[in-house]
């Protein structure tokens, strides 16, 4: 396999190069964002380690860059950032496999052989309803012509919603498929987190597409 590590820990670096080229694999290696995103584009491996806290540029930014020029090589995040947001995140962005620092290389290599195998995988599907945009490979909405950032959370509730667009969800049903099953905090967190959407969505552009069904939930407006 060709493999690319974009990865500044210098030690830790040469100990997975050595390791994987004594695989039998051909390693390109970045120590920084800006030069990982450059490879990561513009060069064809059949998989991309990449590490999050990077300088220059973060290793988000680089899973972004590649998704939006439609380079799918399987991307598996290497991080010693280990909350369950975090994976969350990078797997919303498009990455393929998250595996935390300090690992053990024989899962790593594990790893990189089965996403080798799986190959790359297919752009997704864009979602839309009533004027909304929703990129889930880059990570941006828009509505005609007019980007809106929003956060990585209120992204997660708007592309749930947009996924059941014309179905009334409760807020169990969002807290369980946006917050998680997990998550034991105020279910009024859902309430907040719609009238961010809103806010942003449709206050500025006159629209009412996040419909409140009382007693029940919300429902996505059909176009």
């Amino acid at each position: 396999m060709r493999l690319l590590l974009v990865e500044d820990d210098r030690s830790l670096a040469e100990v997975a190069r050595r390791g994987l080229v004594g695989e039998g694999h051909v390693v390109d290696l970045a120590r920084d964002g800006k030069e990982g995103c450059l490879k990561a584009v513009h060069g064809e491996y059949d998989v991309v380690i990449l590490d999050i806290m990077l300088p220059l540029m973060n290793g988000y930014d680089i899973l972004k860059q590649m998704r939006a020029n439609d380079v799918w090589t399987p991307v598996l995040m290497l991080t010693a950032k280990d909350g369950e947001w975090d994976q969350a995140d990078a797997f919303d962005l498009g990455a393929d496999d998250y595996l935390t620092k300090p690992f053990s290389f024989v899962v790593l290599n594990a790893r990189l052989r089965a996403l080798a195998r799986r190959g790359g995988s297919e752009r997704p599907a864009q979602l839309t309803a009533k004027g909304l945009v929703l990129d889930p490979a880059t990570h941006l909405v828009k509505r005609g012509e007019h980007s809106i950032d929003l956060t990585p959370r209120e992204f997660n509730l708007l592309a749930y919603l947009m996924q059941q667009k014309g179905a009334v969800v409760t807020k169990a049903q969002i807290l369980d498929g946006v917050w998680g099953s997990e998550h034991d905090g105020d279910p009024n967190v859902v309430e907040v987190y719609v009238g961010y959407l809103r806010k942003k969505l449709d206050t500025p552009f006159g629209e009412h597409t996040i419909q409140t069904v009382r007693g029940v939930g919300y429902r996505l407006a059909m176009e």
